[in-house]
């Protein structure tokens, strides 16, 4: 009997753990790079430039190499695996090759196109002198999506392969490259024009450290081809078995995320007339969102997705619909405290980055849209995890057409919300805070809609025990959030020891009614955690 390829939950927890690292390390860093980047440029046009340039390579990224990519080629190449190894690594090169193709394509389009993109698009009620420099810096960043194409399908073997470690250490690449950018390249480039510097410090030394960034996340995962012995090469051919597979799931995942991403794409346009330094303020609150996100969501999904994917091949359904449950329950666990935390603790959180240009004004906006965001992150954590289900079950076209309901409403709520919450002639309550909650409503109905469809599709999966997990974490997450608002009000701290302090006191007080309750997952990973070190 051929042995299974599938994890028990004792080895996706070790997955998840070591995949957690890499996030963990990513967030830290990410938590640097932000701090960085906002003590030399602040909330401001500059910054507001660079974050909108980001936007189309990013995409591109996304569509083309990045969780496109790797959710339909791991479940064709793990099958191909099972048949023949060669064919596999065919398989592996055909795919690599057509993707970077792809996403060089792209990229000169949106190279040849950029003014007209900007200004009707992206940025349209920003000054003429700003949509110059958002071009510039968008055709210098284009470089990276076919380095990142590239990366992207080695990220996907690896996994496929059980490795872990070397894409999740990826991740934090993109960080460091632009930390260099920040620190030893901004300082040290010309003046280009007024808005383009901020003290001592041009904007274009970020877009070149996105580049570096692309590089250092194909460089660091080199070394574990070597370990599962690639045979990889250049092979733009649609004829090699299992291609076209990969691109049929990919088509519709491709729409999915291009929904997800159109999302972006409104929040640019619509705060492209408001105060300045409101889009800035609303990414970074998203940046700290998303590094909760990675802990909670994206750390468990990325380590449960090639199991789900084997049992499923494997026809295990029952084991499937485990795994399933007892991720969905995990992650619900951490998604409340989460949430309380950043509503009531997101200001001292916010107020870390303030150094050199960043305000206190813009620690408040920002935490002001981090409040908002935050009431959704149980949303986007399940998301990650039953979107990931439905790929495994090469049904990627059901997260689709639930996205594409979850895009219009969002764009809907989106200009409704800016209308009243909020004030448009404030920066610190700004009206940017509408399109974090549009965003987050949106996704907590989405990932109830697919939770909903996974039921349909498999039958029961341990709804009661899922929802028995979920009303004590509640429990324990309320508790924990009177007794930090009462720190936070009464204690005379502040700032980053503000920051430090609670959250040492909210997790002692979380898992600590937690275990009262008799929630298992706060006995669970701090026991894996201490055998590991022991170790």
């Amino acid at each position: 009997m051929a042995q299974s390829k599938a994890l028990d939950n004792s080895q996706i927890i070790r997955a998840a753990l070591v995949v957690l690292v890499g996030f963990l390390a990513s967030g830290v860093l990410g938590f640097v790079r932000t701090g960085v980047i906002a003590a030399q440029f602040g909330a401001g046009t500059a910054l507001d430039s660079f974050l909108a340039a980001q936007r189309l390579p990013e995409i591109i990224f996304v569509l083309v190499a990045g969780g496109a990519l790797g959710s339909s080629f791991i479940p064709i190449y793990a099958k191909q695996r099972d048949i023949s190894e060669d064919d596999a690594w065919q398989l592996a090169s055909a795919t690599l090759t057509l993707s970077a193709l792809a996403a060089g394509i792209l990229s000169l389009l949106v190279i040849i196109f950029a003014p007209f993109i900007v200004a009707n698009f992206l940025r349209p009620a920003a000054s003429i002198e700003e949509q110059a420099l958002i071009v510039s810096l968008m055709r210098i960043m284009m470089v990276t999506p076919f380095i990142f194409a590239i990366s992207g399908l080695v990220m996907g073997i690896l996994q496929s392969h059980g490795l872990f470690l070397l894409p999740s250490l990826a991740i934090s690449m993109n960080s460091i490259g632009i930390i260099i950018g920040a620190f030893f390249i901004a300082p040290y480039l010309p003046e280009a024009n007024s808005i383009a510097h901020v003290g001592n410090n041009n904007v274009y030394g970020l877009a070149i450290g996105a580049v570096l960034s692309a590089v250092l996340h194909l460089v660091v995962q080199l070394p574990g081809l070597r370990s599962v012995r690639a045979k990889l090469s250049i092979l733009p051919s649609l004829a090699v078995e299992g291609v076209r597979d990969v691109m049929r799931l990919m088509l519709p995942r491709i729409l999915g995320l291009g929904v997800v991403q159109v999302n972006f794409l409104v929040n640019s346009a619509l705060t492209s007339d408001m105060i300045e330094g409101s889009y800035s303020a609303l990414t970074i609150a998203f940046t700290i969102m998303f590094f909760a996100l990675g802990i909670i969501g994206q750390s468990v999904g990325s380590a449960i997705f090639p199991t789900l994917s084997a049992l499923y091949a494997e026809d295990k359904m029952d084991a499937f619909k485990e795994r399933l449950a007892s991720a969905m329950r995990s992650v619900l666990f951490l998604s409340f405290p989460a949430t309380v935390a950043f509503i009531i603790m997101g200001e001292p959180i916010v107020s870390i980055l303030e150094f050199g240009e960043w305000t206190s004004e813009q620690t408040q906006a920002t935490a002001w849209a981090l409040a908002f965001y935050a009431t959704g992150i149980a949303g986007f954590a399940l998301l990650e995890i039953l979107s990931r289900a439905f790929y495994a079950l090469s049904d990627t076209w059901t997260p689709v057409v639930i996205g594409i309901g979850a895009m219009v409403s969002n764009i809907i709520l989106s200009f409704i919300f800016i209308q009243f919450i909020g004030d448009s002639g404030s920066f610190i309550r700004g009206p940017f805070a509408g399109l974090a909650l549009a965003n987050a409503l949106t996704t907590l109905v989405e990932a109830l809609i697919l939770w909903w469809l996974m039921r349909r599709r498999i039958g029961d999966i341990r709804d009661g025990y899922i929802w028995a997990g979920s009303w004590r974490a509640i429990v324990a997450a309320l508790v924990m959030g009177g007794i930090l608002w009462l720190f936070r009000t009464q204690i005379p701290l502040e700032g980053i020891i503000l920051a430090i302090m609670g959250a040492g006191l909210g997790a002692v007080v979380f898992f600590g009614i937690s275990i009262v309750l008799g929630l298992e997952e706060a006995k669970a990973v701090p026991m894996m955690l201490i055998r590991r070190l022991r170790r």
